[in-house]
């Protein structure tokens, strides 16, 4: 296990500044190794390059969860970046630093739902842009309804499943990433999307 130096500069400011230009390229392997030796050394330079690198994907995933919201997608994203600079000694390299930041994100966000102030519903915003641009406003109503009725389902999915169908419908990450990630095979990860569409379906059925 790569032992990171606690010297590394702390990455908030680095978060916001880079947040303005968010470039979001690719982490390609080479880099990624260069990078984590780099934050091994605390160099801040790495820290930076961290930041840009994942950034864009980051927020995606969380601009999503949270259905749209720039804002609070930004504080989450800040958020994450945070609980990742306290935990990144944990971090094995078993998988992408992509998606282990995915992981730390998406239990941001769980975290932000189980607290009493409530959640706009996953997809409310992005279904109203995407679909029809200007709703009537009982049909951005049932849309409404609708995308709260999925964000309970698939909040009230068992952890193994809530996670698969978010990492990999809410973050896009591969199912050879989650596997990784969840040191299972591939056919394990379909296995679990399969069961779980299964109940989604249900649990909507029901809440018609």
């Amino acid at each position: 296990m790569t032992r990171f130096a606690t010297r590394t500069a702390e990455p908030l400011p680095l978060v916001e500044a880079v947040s303005r230009r968010a470039q979001g390229k690719p982490m390609a392997d080479d880099d990624e190794g260069a990078i984590l030796a780099g934050l091994a050394r605390g160099e801040r330079e790495a820290a930076e390059r961290m930041v840009e690198r994942t950034y864009r994907g980051v927020y995606a995933a969380l601009h999503r969860m949270t259905g749209g919201d720039a804002e609070l997608a930004a504080d989450l994203t800040q958020e994450t970046y945070r609980k990742a600079w306290k935990s990144l000694r944990d971090f094995r390299g078993e998988s992408q630093l992509a998606t282990w930041l995915y992981r730390v994100a998406y239990n941001t966000f769980l975290n932000h739902v189980r607290r009493p102030a409530p959640v706009e519903p996953l997809d409310e915003k992005r279904a109203a842009v995407v679909f029809d641009p200007a709703p009537g406003a009982e049909e951005l109503l049932h849309r409404r309804e609708v995308a709260e009725r999925l964000r309970r389902a698939v909040v009230g999915l068992p952890e193994e499943l809530r996670f698969t169908v978010a990492a990999r419908f809410w973050g896009d990450v591969p199912v050879s990433e989650i596997a990784r990630l969840e040191s299972v095979t591939g056919a394990a990860i379909r296995k679990r999307l399969d069961k779980a569409m299964t109940r989604l379906r249900l649990a909507l059925e029901e809440a018609a």
